[in-house]
């Protein structure tokens, strides 16, 4: 092993490298819009997936509650660089939908005011609760097997990938959703949320399958108010510096399904229990709402 990496790492590295490579070549080549945006779409949850892998070695040096709160903030980078990209082109619609399952606002007058308000409340809340994200409880974490040098030089390195990915991802998504009959706010609720979550994702059935549900939901719901309290209103106040100014305020069928989604999650983990049925449940709930969503 070098700097304390497994061969698995290793090898989960170079795929990385590979496929951010491949996703580069079919951009600067030009070639089926398609075929760049499910490359771009892979390379960012491997990108994901590496960085919450580098990331748990620093649990042995944080803490496990500041692990924790450093992987659901590292591990939201791929989705903030396509939403950045994506404000860049102007394309709202996708950068809302990634959002919706973190902000609900209504249909007001002075909305880009009101919107900007609400978006230093939202980091107001969250610097003010951030002490408890890093003491509060969390599962143990193993000791780091990474050298400090080692974990900081993949973060790095999978940072800059996603940045470029992003962008090619970004690049290809309209000629894509528009060979796909896709709407672009299903590329932004489900394409882009999938992706730039893997690490979420991957954590959180690992745990279950583990037979640890209450560290399972623990994950999920603490990267959603991340991106509930942090990541919306950096967008948002970012969205200013380009053509195109974002707001908080989403169509109603995307608040209606917000709004669905958080009452039903509340229900299913209100008694601290977790079953198969209730599994499927919010499966098929997602399922629902991302159909809906397909054609616009």
């Amino acid at each position: 092993m070098r700097a304390g990496l497994t061969r698995r790492e290793q090898v989960e590295i170079v795929v990385a490298a590979a496929l951010v490579a491949i996703a580069g070549v079919l951009d600067y080549a030009g070639l089926n819009a398609v075929l760049r945006f499910v490359a771009a779409a892979v390379a960012l949850a491997v990108l994901a997936r590496l960085v919450g892998t580098a990331t748990e070695q620093l649990g042995g040096r944080l803490g496990a509650g500041g692990a924790g709160s450093v992987q659901s903030a590292l591990g939201n980078l791929p989705e903030l660089f396509v939403a950045l990209f994506a404000l860049q082109k102007g394309l709202i619609g996708v950068v809302k939908a990634a959002l919706i399952g973190s902000v609900l606002a209504n249909s007001l007058a002075h909305e880009q005011t009101l919107s900007l308000i609400c978006g230093g409340v939202l980091l107001v809340v969250f610097v003010s609760t951030l002490g408890i994200f890093l003491t509060g409880d969390a599962m143990a974490q193993e000791p780091p097997r990474w050298s400090l040098t080692a974990t900081i030089a993949v973060l790095a390195a999978a940072a800059a990938g996603a940045v470029f990915v992003s962008d090619w991802f970004v690049s290809a998504l309209e000629p894509a959703t528009a060979s796909l009959h896709m709407s672009q706010t299903f590329a932004g609720l489900v394409v882009v949320a999938i992706a730039g979550n893997a690490v979420e994702n991957v954590v959180g059935v690992q745990l279950a399958l583990r037979n640890r549900p209450d560290f399972a939901i623990s994950v999920i719901v603490n990267s959603s108010l991340q991106v509930a309290l942090a990541l919306t209103p950096v967008i948002l106040f970012a969205s200013l510096f380009f053509a195109t100014s974002m707001t908080l305020v989403f169509p109603t069928l995307l608040a209606i399904s917000l709004l669905l989604a958080a009452f039903v999650t509340a229900v299913v983990v209100y008694d601290g229990e977790s079953t198969w049925p209730e599994g499927v449940v919010l499966i098929g709930l997602y399922v629902v709402i991302a159909s809906a969503f397909w054609w616009g």
